[in-house]
């Protein structure tokens, strides 16, 4: 990933914040057949390792876990992110010499992909998935709701993924090389708008 300085992350706090946040990651393999890409739940185990591990689940039928990946896996994770117009920038009044660009957050965490067919090991990723997604809710559903035999049935239809991380790449790209007065009137088109990721880029932008 290209990261000019002004836009780099290398806060691991950050990182795993921005990591945590994505709802749906993708992983990315080069085979011998070519690259394979899957969207992916994942959950990261902060404390395992010096950069953390990912897990998660695969589809038995997916190949991508059946070829052996040639080099590292990549998991992205894309944060907020919003279209940002040139008509925003205070600057554009005074020399027109402005141009559209794109607002973002962006996390690539790199390790070598490990794939597991363990049926207990299987269904504490499934458990702890769940209920990552399940807390915030008022009635939360949990693996144990579902009878013990048909889950154990389900579990033979997935294959486990763990992938201990070995680097991290960060960027925050929130008009950061822009002028103040830029950056207050991206800020503010972006918070009037009717878009709910705009308005979340909107609280991003450093004014």
């Amino acid at each position: 990933m290209y990261v000019p300085p002004a836009f780099r992350e290398d806060d691991l706090a950050a990182l795993h914040g921005t990591m945590q946040e994505v709802r749906l990651a993708n992983l990315v393999t080069a085979t011998a057949e070519g690259l394979i890409a899957t969207p992916l739940p994942l959950f990261l185990a902060a404390d395992e390792g010096p950069y953390g591990t990912l897990y998660g689940h695969l589809a038995r039928g997916n190949p991508q876990w059946k070829l052996p990946p040639a080099g590292e896996a990549m998991a992205l994770f894309m944060g907020p992110d919003a279209y940002v117009s040139p008509s925003w920038y205070s600057s554009k009044k005074e020399h027109h010499k402005v141009v559209p660009t794109w607002n973002y957050i962006a996390v690539h965490a790199y390790g070598a992909a490990e794939f597991f067919e363990d049926a207990d090991r299987l269904l504490e990723v499934v458990t702890r998935l769940t209920n990552r997604h399940e807390q915030a809710r008022a009635e939360p559903w949990a693996v144990t709701d579902a009878p013990e035999a048909f889950i154990r049935a389900q579990l033979k239809g997935i294959v486990g993924l763990r992938l201990p991380i070995a680097r991290l790449e960060g960027k925050r790209k929130m008009s950061q090389n822009r002028s103040l007065e830029d950056r207050v009137g991206v800020a503010a088109a972006l918070a009037a708008s009717e878009q709910a990721s705009d308005r979340t880029v909107a609280a991003l932008i450093p004014v």
